[in-house]
């Protein structure tokens, strides 16, 4: 192994130099003088949107960008896309000879930017102070006095400002200052014909190299990981069938996990309002809301989905005397034309099978004294009946009431109808269609067919509830545990961050059972007392934290969460477990604290509080922290430093990368420190233009996952993301399972976390491969895993040919106690671009020393029985 990863990085350099424009494979120092200048500055004409660039010169005349539009800096405030700019960035070497840039963010917020670097190149945490209340901060210069840095800007207000600081954590407080006070020492270039403004310094010419360098192998990068199969021809158009020679060694064998799939559940593309829930009814509680999206569909409020019927009939919503507190508006119901009423037309229409029982039920109150008898049917867009029953409201108090309703016809579009039998007022809330036919029988449980679909992967563990929605968009939006258990109608829903609206329904409990009923371990992740990275509610969105006051009591909302999951049911939260209906514990060992952060000093004074109280009350449980959304970059050094200090024990790795990026990077692991934190890879995928979930990014996930395999006593568990989309509402491609009212539609990129689910090993048998082709670009298409499940003894071989050509191996399973004659064969094969194609099985024959043909754009997996 070792010679060959060593082979493969003196390959890769050599291959990196050849590309190398000339100018730099002849950086010799007599070549270039021993100094230049370097401009920094962000291009005004792009507004903002773009970063820290540079250019450089001999001559302060004549300028040479270092990459095309190359960002050596990006802003991470605000939300992703059009709110993270970087504006007038002034860049600034200290005494000490640290580089310091602070910027703009926009013509808004009270605060500027600022971040901090040693070669230009890696760059530290990035901080926003707030520094102005009702005001902006425009053009700000840094300088620097006697060791103390002073920041000052000007705002649209009233004029110039500044502060002092030593650290860039703590300032002073605002004062004014005037224009006599500060110098800008901006100075306008014209870089490639534009003329832009920025900060000009003179460095050596070794600096500049290494910028050079550091964008030229990141541009050779992106040159290897956009290759597709797009150009196979192209790039295999002489290879002929490969021959490869696969010997396994059982002598070097180590223990890894047998928890390298598991699933991740987000509230992402209706995954569990109108999917995984069972729930028929939409907006049941009348509780939609203008600001679930943000204002921007007028529709969208407590009426959505809901219609009254008959001229002289009314309906409105009101809030006085609820069911709840935490459910404040419901329906009203005026009844002037009898036999028409209010329907509701669930999650585009509401899906029936014939014969099946569906448990209806709603909270009514009578507003006049008199009884109100309610007619409940459900129909089709002609008026067709395909159920139907009555319920007598007798009570001027809420009061739940239930039937059942069995239907006549399959339908995926029917709607309720509720139809008051007199005339007269009635208030309802919490209106409820719900199939007796759930996944295992549960009483507000889960669609059964997407939740078979989900446990046919036989995933080790669960994920929820996200993903950006477990920590939201700003403060108010965080996901709170609490709100999600004990009775529908106690429970707060919440705008999703997604855009639309969490009824809650879906809440702990159910994930906890969910995850009992498949024998996945819950694993639940919490926000680290910020909001998501991506917010762009707050001010200052996700760069600000609950207040440290307040922490105290959010550290104990999630220990309480542990006690509700674990504890005896005499604690106060176990036995509110119990009265849910699970006397025992759900056995919880996992929690996450926080997701994707922005790495901050604000998120790791809180999570270090978190995480410390954790470890102090519950050193069970094992906490996953963050790195970020990348596998490289500020906020994955960061979050591995933050890892390495605390001594985390295992850390939420993320990243959607494209094929080639899978297929360039198999040895990502191979460089970890195995005595450092473990890692859970929480979010992966595949991308290809246009997202597609086809073969081709089923096989290099695939592939990818053969090097995660041998590195299992690395990577502890691993998850693809997202996993669940709503035809018509897919906010985020690609996803291994899409779905509609009527069907469930698994991808062949769930056919591979199936065939992994389903064939996990805890022992690697390492293995050599010898190929009858020595070019590397063959080599890289090809994937091999040898594991063994310690529990049956069997052997499992994974093998992946990304090549478009067969490739016939020959195994050598010497020593490793084959005696069977025959084994199972699952073969995962098709064009690039088939989205189609599934898994076929078949039988084998095998020994020792066996053969076996891998087709083209295949995964194959083979399970041998060995002897105990």
């Amino acid at each position: 192994m070792k010679n060959r990863m060593k082979l493969h990085i003196v390959a890769f350099v050599m291959s990196f130099v050849m590309v190398l424009p000339t100018y730099a494979k002849n950086n010799s120092k007599s070549a270039h003088p021993g100094s230049v200048y370097l401009f920094a500055y962000t291009p005004e004409n792009l507004l903002g949107r773009t970063g820290l660039q540079f250019a450089w010169s001999v001559d302060k005349k004549n300028w040479n960008a270092i990459g095309q539009n190359y960002n050596f800096l990006l802003s991470d405030y605000g939300r992703w896309g059009s709110q993270k700019k970087m504006i007038a960035p002034y860049l600034f070497k200290a005494a000490d000879g640290m580089w310091h840039c602070v910027w703009s963010l926009n013509d808004k917020d009270g605060t500027f930017a600022h971040a901090a670097s040693k070669d230009l190149i890696t760059w530290g945490r990035q901080s926003y102070p707030a520094v102005m209340k009702d005001n902006n901060c425009l053009k700000p210069i840094l300088s620097q006095n006697n060791g103390v840095f002073s920041v000052s800007w000007m705002s649209s207000k009233n004029g110039l400002h500044a502060v002092t600081t030593s650290d860039f954590v703590n300032y002073s407080v605002t004062k004014t200052i005037q224009e006599s006070e500060r110098t800008d020492l901006r100075e306008t270039i014209a870089v490639e014909g534009i003329a832009q403004k920025g900060t000009v310094f003179q460095v050596s010419w070794e600096l500049v190299n290494n910028l050079i360098k550091a964008e030229q192998l990141v541009s050779y990068k992106n040159q290897l990981n956009g290759e597709t199969s797009k150009t196979d021809n192209t790039r295999f158009a002489n290879l002929k069938n490969v021959n490869a020679s696969i010997t396994v060694n059982a002598a070097q064998s180590k223990k890894i996990s047998n928890m390298l799939t598991g699933v991740f559940f987000e509230d992402i593309n209706y995954a569990a309002d109108g999917g995984l829930y069972a729930e028929l009814i939409q907006n049941r509680d009348f509780e939609y809301a203008l600001s679930d999206k943000e204002g921007r569909d007028k529709s969208w409020n407590s009426t959505k989905s809901w219609s009254v019927a008959g001229n002289q009939n009314t309906f409105t919503i009101d809030s006085l005397l609820p069911i709840h507190e935490n459910n404040k508006h419901y329906a009203v119901l005026k009844t002037t034309e009898i036999g028409k009423g209010l329907s509701n037309e669930g999650f585009d229409g509401i899906a029936l099978k014939a014969g099946e029982k569906y448990d209806f039920s709603l909270f009514a109150r009578n507003l006049a004294a008199a009884n109100t008898k309610l007619l409940i049917r459900l129909t089709g867009k002609n008026g067709e009946k395909y159920a139907e029953t009555t319920i007598n409201s007798n009570s001027a108090n809420w009061k739940k009431y239930t039937t059942v309703l069995v239907a006549a016809k399959t339908v995926s579009d029917a709607k309720l109808e509720i139809i008051p039998q007199s005339v007269g007022t009635v208030a309802l809330d919490m209106i409820s269609l719900f199939p007796q036919k759930t996944f295992k029988g549960r009483k507000n449980g889960l669609r059964a067919d997407l939740a078979q679909t989900i446990a046919d992967i036989k995933p080790k563990f669960m994920r929820f509830p996200g993903g950006c929605v477990a920590h939201g968009d700003g403060l108010g939006n965080i996901y709170h545990w609490k709100n999600t258990i004990g009775p529908l109608e106690s429970r707060k829903g919440q705008r999703n961050l997604w855009g639309y609206h969490q009824s809650m329904g879906l809440g702990y409990f159910e994930y906890f059972q969910f995850c009992e009923d498949m024998g996945a371990a819950p694993l639940p992740v919490v926000s680290a007392g910020v909001p998501c990275q991506n917010s762009g509610t707050g001010g200052a969105g996700q760069q600000g934290g609950i207040p440290m006051s307040d922490m105290d009591e959010y550290v104990q909302d999630i220990l309480d969460l542990i006690e509700y999951a674990n504890g005896d049911v005499n604690t106060k939260w176990g036995k509110k477990r119990a009265e849910a209906g699970h006397p025992k514990p759900f056995n919880l060992k996992y929690i996450g604290i926080g997701n994707e952060d922005l790495i901050t000093d604000i998120f790791e004074e809180r999570f270090t509080m978190i995480f410390n109280a954790v470890k102090e009350k519950h050193p069970e449980i094992t906490v996953i922290g963050t790195v970020g959304p990348f596998y490289e970059g500020t906020d994955y050094n960061e979050g591995w430093a933050i890892a390495d200090k605390l001594n985390i024990p295992m850390v939420d790795e993320h990243y959607y990368e494209s094929v080639g990026w899978f297929i360039n990077n198999q040895d990502f692991y191979d460089k970890y420190d195995r005595s450092k934190s473990k890692v859970y890879l929480g979010e992966y995928a595949a991308f290809l233009p246009g997202r597609p979930n086809n073969i081709e990014t089923a096989l290099a996930e695939a592939l990818y996952l053969t090097s995660v395999e041998r590195n299992g006593d690395v990577v502890s568990m691993a998850s693809i993301a997202p996993m669940l989309a709503k035809e018509g509402h897919t906010q985020w491609n690609p996803d291994i399972i899409y779905f509609n009212n009527a069907e469930v539609k698994p991808t062949v990129g769930y056919q591979v976390q199936k065939m992994h689910g389903n064939n996990a090993g805890d022992v690697y048998l390492p293995n050599e491969i010898k190929l009858s082709d020595a070019n590397e670009s063959v080599r890289k298409r090809i994937g091999v895993s040898v594991v063994r499940d310690s529990q049956s003894n069997d052997l499992i071989l994974k093998l992946v040919n990304m090549l478009p050509v067969a490739v016939n191996t020959q195994l050598d399973l010497k020593n490793l106690g084959v005696t069977a004659s025959q084994a199972s064969r699952i073969v995962l094969t098709g064009a690039p671009d088939s989205k189609a194609a599934l898994p076929k099985k078949d039988t084998i024959a095998v020994s020792e020393a066996f053969s076996s043909e891998l087709p083209a754009y295949s995964f194959s997996l083979i399970r041998i029985k060995t002897k105990k």
